[in-house]
């Protein structure tokens, strides 16, 4: 890992451990409580793949002709995670998006999600939703978390689209999870099985070796250039704190 990484890291990690101590960390203690977690947390599901899809427009080819673009190995990282987000397999080995799993989760517990995230999918274009999100009928938190997500992809530079997706979108804990999903893994575990799933598909999916990559992406998007570094240093810092803000908004909403 570089000496760059490892400032970043050093800059962010107070805002890393506010996310790890944060009380929504222990917050999931009833059904309740699940459903208004899921009820936010899926606009988060939902927005991370535009922020996958901005880093594949931005880093491999998908215009014709093709030719090449970038290095190989961030070429690799950027449709691997396209593929596993995109086009994973359910518990049946049937090709389902993680988005579409964690809707089919929330079926099972009869959770229904805002109506605005049907919505979502009818804008055709970043300025249109950007105009629609602050109207919408959702917690002023999610509005916030969406709104920061839309404006980077489109305002923002490669390096800080990287940062935040590196630094800002990988530090959701499923122990969060645990002691609710073990009740209804006793009560009624059918209800809980595509949630379980999806925790542990999220967990074997998001691992090292992602991690990894992303960082040699960093590296290779900033180099040895001081503002591009702190660019990318300050984006990650505001997903962090705007991630900070959701989780608040989720435990206020009780």
């Amino acid at each position: 890992m570089s000496t760059q990484i490892d400032r970043l890291k050093n800059t962010i990690a107070p805002l890393r451990e506010a996310l790890v101590q944060h009380p929504i960390n222990s917050f999931i203690q009833s059904p309740a409580e699940l459903e208004v977690f899921m009820q936010h947390h899926v606009f988060a599901v939902w927005d991370f793949m535009s922020l996958v899809k901005k880093l594949q427009q931005e880093f491999t080819c998908v215009e014709l002709p093709w030719n090449s673009k970038g290095p190989a190995e961030v070429r690799y990282l950027i449709n691997e995670i396209v593929l596993g987000e995109e086009s994973d397999v359910d518990q049946n080995g049937v090709y389902i998006s993680h988005f579409e799993l964690y809707l089919r989760a929330m079926e099972e517990l009869s959770f229904m999600p805002s109506p605005f995230l049907q919505e979502l999918r009818t804008y055709a274009s970043l300025d249109e939703l950007l105009l629609a999100i602050p109207k919408a009928a959702i917690p002023e938190s999610v509005k916030q978390f969406l709104s920061f997500t839309f404006s980077a992809i489109k305002n923002r530079t490669p390096e800080e689209v990287a940062a935040i997706f590196t630094f800002g979108r990988e530090d959701i804990i499923p122990e969060m999870f645990q002691v609710i999903v073990d009740q209804l893994k006793r009560d009624a575990p059918e209800k809980v099985e595509t949630l379980v799933y999806y925790l542990e598909r999220h967990i074997e999916v998001d691992g090292g070796h992602h991690s990894e990559l992303a960082y040699r992406m960093m590296d290779y998007l900033c180099g040895d250039e001081e503002e591009k570094w702190a660019r990318a240093t300050q984006a990650a810092v505001e997903s962090l704190q705007v991630r900070l803000k959701l989780w608040d908004g989720i435990v206020h909403n009780r």
